[in-house]
């Protein structure tokens, strides 16, 4: 049966999820699936928040979609605002409760023109610094990579795996062929002192969206001890460990680099 949702009732169901309050958490959502919420959206923040408050989480703010390159006029100049990304302006096109994120009080974008996260809690700022340097999604060294050095937890509250660009970040790491563009393009960010430059390799895969077939290592997940479920409101959720996570697709990459080609 559906129920009414409360920030109250969203934060009891957070205390009996197994996530790590004081950890890192990096949270995937579908607002919707949570069901009906008192005040929207913003209780479903407002329990997360609450709930990390001595931990650090973090949200995606992907721009992959809006930040491209365009063209460049005579003077070598880029034309249009297409390949341009503003931290402070340029809205996420990853979900409703990672726009709102963005609009709260000590939270930090990363400077990753395509890929960014957004953070608040412990380490905010040293977690998302020095994206700018990046020249690929989800780098070893970038904040995806941080996840696993900080043993982190990934929360996909009510969708699927299909979302976990995690998962991006394990194939970019193990070298998967045929995954990223052959050469970059030419992105900019917007910074108080102008732009930099930051050419970017894009995701890219021939047969589609390689996203759409993460979902079949599910059961080797489960099987791993990295994921486990439970219910926020009416959303169904797995929660994955990040070195669990990466450490058995790592192994099962390895025996088979096309895992996910199919």
């Amino acid at each position: 049966m559906k129920r009414y949702n409360t920030r109250e009732s969203l934060l009891d169901d957070l205390r009996n999820s197994g996530i790590n309050p004081t950890g890192v958490l990096m949270v995937h959502s579908s607002v919707k699936s949570v069901g009906e919420c008192e005040n929207g959206a913003d209780d479903i923040l407002d329990a997360l928040i609450e709930f990390m408050e001595n931990g650090l989480l973090v949200l995606p703010a992907h721009t992959w979609d809006t930040v491209v390159w365009t063209s460049f006029d005579s003077g070598n100049t880029p034309v249009g605002e297409n390949n341009v990304y503003d931290p402070a302006e340029t809205p996420s096109c990853v979900g409703v409760l990672t726009n709102l994120f963005l609009k709260r009080n000590g939270v930090v974008r990363s400077l990753h023109p395509t890929h960014s996260v957004a953070a608040a809690g412990k380490n905010a700022a040293e977690f998302v610094k020095g994206e700018e340097l990046t020249n690929s999604p989800c780098p070893r060294n970038g904040c995806y990579g941080k996840l696993y050095d900080l043993n982190a937890q990934i929360l996909f509250l009510g969708c699927g795996l299909t979302k976990n660009t995690f998962l991006h970040g394990v194939e970019e790491w193990n070298n998967i062929p045929g995954r990223l563009t052959e050469k970059p393009q030419t992105l900019y960010i917007k910074t108080g002192k102008g732009l930099i430059e930051c050419p970017q390799y894009r995701h890219y895969f021939p047969g589609g969206d390689v996203s759409e077939n993460y979902g079949k290592v599910e059961k080797d997940l489960l099987e791993a001890g990295a994921a486990d479920y439970f219910k926020i409101g009416d959303a169904g959720c797995v929660l994955l460990s990040a070195v669990k996570t990466a450490d058995t697709v790592g192994k099962l990459l390895k025996e088979n680099p096309g895992l996910f080609s199919d």
